[in-house]
């Protein structure tokens, strides 16, 4: 059964070009991961701090083995360190 993964993200005014271009990095990578099947990126209008990305997935294995792949993590530490804070994630089925 497809998953989908909302991925939340808090961002000041000045992340917001930084972040859009790791976003755009780390999408490049995922269009090649076995599983993958969307994925959209979002920013709130009315409180334009928070981004959302909704990823869907095959299952939750894919999910899982591309939450662990090498190239995601660095990317993704990058994230985190301009934000300052962890990434929120919420899977669904």
């Amino acid at each position: 059964m497809a998953v989908k993964i909302f991925i939340k993200r808090k961002v000041t005014g000045k992340e917001n070009i930084e972040l859009s271009l790791l976003l755009q990095k780390l999408r490049g990578l995922t269009l090649n991961q076995p599983g993958y099947i969307s994925g959209e990126t979002l920013r709130r209008i009315d409180r334009n701090d928070e981004w959302m990305v909704i990823s869907t997935w095959r299952s939750i294995e894919d999910w899982n083995n591309w939450v662990n792949n090498d190239r995601r993590r660095v990317v993704q530490a990058e994230i985190d360190a301009l934000l300052g804070t962890e990434t929120e994630y919420a899977i669904y089925e």
